[in-house]
């Protein structure tokens, strides 16, 4: 497994400090143990309550990069404390990236309460997603009554130079995504329906349509 290895402690003190070179120093110790390659090692002091922390959103770059599956941390307080854990935890559960921990010698355990909120938080998304596609379907219904051809945007595809784009269903994706399906399995599930598609295809692809969702939702 490629992982990223994430340190943090919360201010400059002498006694913190230690502490960080204490847990980058475990965690590449259960790496090796665990035959884990470490994609990259992140340590900032920041309050934990802090959700613009440069370390964070490092992380979160690589793993929107598709360079690791797996982040390492020594507890879950490393990675946030109050509603920045939940929503960080959020942000990795969508991500499909795996929480392993120092504390749990494996995948993190997080509690019962942590765990109803995230659950809570998840369906509520999914609901807002819903509501999102219906209503670009309704106005693009709408248009078409109005006399809008979509096809009149492929006008000059034609004229497009460079490597051939390689089609299949987005929505199909989606949809797997939303299973919980790793970009991986994603790739190969769509392989075995004939089409010849690599993992960052996939996961580029996902990435263009769900930043066109947000376009659409901000206009």
């Amino acid at each position: 497994m490629k992982v990223i290895i994430y340190c943090r402690v919360s201010t400059e003190k002498e006694a913190q400090v230690t502490s960080l070179a204490r847990q980058e120093s475990e965690l590449l110790a259960m790496a090796e143990r665990e035959n884990m390659e470490v994609m990259d090692l992140i340590k900032e002091q920041a309050s934990g309550y802090e959700i613009e922390r440069e370390g964070v959103f490092q992380m979160l770059d690589r793993f929107s990069e598709g360079k690791a599956d797996g982040l390492l941390i020594q507890d879950e307080t490393r990675l946030g404390r109050g509603n920045t854990k939940i929503a960080l935890f959020h942000q990795l559960q969508k991500m499909d990236v795996q929480v392993l921990s120092l504390t749990h010698q494996g995948e993190l355990q997080l509690s019962e309460s942590d765990s109803m909120v995230l659950q809570i938080v998840g369906i509520v998304e999914e609901y807002q997603r819903k509501i999102h596609n219906l209503k670009i379907k309704r106005g693009m219904n709408k248009a078409m009554e109005r006399g809008y051809n979509p096809g009149n945007n492929l006008t000059n595809q034609h004229l497009a130079r460079g490597r051939e784009r390689i089609e299949f269903p987005i929505e199909e994706v989606v949809r797997l995504r939303n299973n919980k399906l790793t970009f991986e399995e994603i790739a190969a599930t769509l392989r075995g329906l004939g089409y010849d598609v690599s993992k960052a295809t996939v996961h580029r692809r996902y990435r263009e349509y769900t930043s066109l969702e947000i376009t659409a939702d901000k206009s």
